[in-house]
């Protein structure tokens, strides 16, 4: 055992989220599971997310699908069915039960797909018709067109909807990692040559459109969003990605939502850390809601993090998935359990899903 602080660690401070009352700053950040079984959510979910739920913790649920044409993977939870939003309830009525606050994120994955996944075997839709580089997993995409965009606006709105319906406290829009957002927000995919593309101004048109919408669907203090301007996932990559992330941030401040939640720049292909030059911290400045920092985290650099004011919250994935427990293993300085990478996609209910140890009441693994 680490000796245990005496002083209260910034993590473990209060602190309020809008109307949310948060009694610590580790957030369960949103992880692909691939355990929904045909696209809808299933009662495993409700001991996994109920596991790492605390009283005034704030969850982000898996990135969860926005409709038919926004599936990449297989298994994926979606919200665009009466059938997919009845079962997201029990989930949501044991975080709620156990004191937590349980944020959904709403996804569209756009050209990260397959014809075999997409309605009628169509091809997956994007800013761009340029496909990604391993065509073997991912079909080449159809650029959509200017008067097709509303209604993808209008899938993100109907979803935001439908988790509120399922009890969510709020939604977090992916707008990071290469998926839909990414591929109109990034000069290096998006190409388009309407009022969508050229610009920054037009290169983020489409998000805070989906902003807009779900703002004046559920209210501006139940929206997050989750960007990741430095990083190079999926093929998505911008010329200047300070600049993207300012626009945004400063663009975002317009609409009053409640939280930005930013990958930071050390992490550039999934599950890498690297040094980096660049920081998040003007965006941090920049940006007047709740700033949320994640990527490669731990227990000390998440304390440095908010002791310094570079971030209000810090969110963990992997370490997270891995100890159903962290806020109690940081407070005690307990050893944390090492993920296992291999299981991080499987479909099985438990192994690598409900199954990672809690330590014993006295403090120990």
């Amino acid at each position: 055992m680490e000796d245990i602080p005496t002083q209260p660690q910034p993590l473990l401070t209060p602190y309020k989220l809008g109307i949310f009352n948060l009694s610590h700053r580790v957030v369960l950040a949103p992880l692909t599971r691939q355990r929904s079984y045909n696209h809808v959510p299933q009662p495993h979910a409700i001991l996994y997310y109920s596991q790492r739920t605390t009283k005034g913790g704030l969850l982000i649920a898996e990135a969860t699908v926005v409709s038919d044409t926004a599936r990449g993977y297989p298994d994926t939870p979606g919200i665009w069915t009466k059938e997919q939003v009845e079962a997201w309830k029990p989930i949501v009525d044991a975080v709620h039960a156990k004191g937590g606050i349980f944020f959904c994120q709403i996804w569209h994955v756009g050209r990260v797909s397959n014809k075999a996944l997409q309605p009628n075997g169509q091809a997956p839709i994007s800013s761009t018709d340029k496909p990604l580089t391993d065509i073997t997993a991912h079909s080449p995409p159809r650029r959509l067109q200017t008067d097709e965009i509303p209604q993808i606006v209008n899938d993100f709105r109907i979803a935001a909807r439908n988790a509120i319906e399922a009890g969510f406290d709020g939604v977090e829009i992916h707008g990071a990692h290469g998926y839909l957002i990414d591929q109109f927000l990034k000069d290096q995919v998006n190409d388009r040559t309407d009022q969508y593309g050229g610009s920054l101004e037009n290169r983020c048109r489409f998000a805070l459109e989906i902003v807009e919408a779900i703002v004046n669907e559920i209210g501006a203090d139940k929206v997050g969003i989750r960007l990741s301007p430095y990083t190079e996932y999926m093929e998505s990559v911008d010329s200047n990605p300070e600049a993207l992330g300012l626009y945004m941030v400063e663009a975002l401040n317009k609409y009053g939502i409640l939280y930005c939640h930013v990958v930071e720049p050390r992490i550039n292909k999934v599950g890498e850390v690297s040094e980096s030059a660049q920081s998040l911290v003007p965006m941090r400045k920049a940006f007047k809601g709740t700033f949320i920092a994640a990527g490669g985290y731990d227990r000390e650099d998440g304390n440095n993090a908010v002791a310094e004011n570079r971030a209000d919250l810090i969110a963990y994935g992997r370490v997270f998935l891995a100890n159903p427990d962290l806020p109690r293993r940081f407070e005690l300085g307990a050893p944390l359990n090492q993920y296992d990478r291999n299981s991080f996609y499987t479909s099985d209910p438990v192994i690598g899903y409900t199954d990672y140890p809690f330590l014993e009441p006295n403090g120990n693994s």
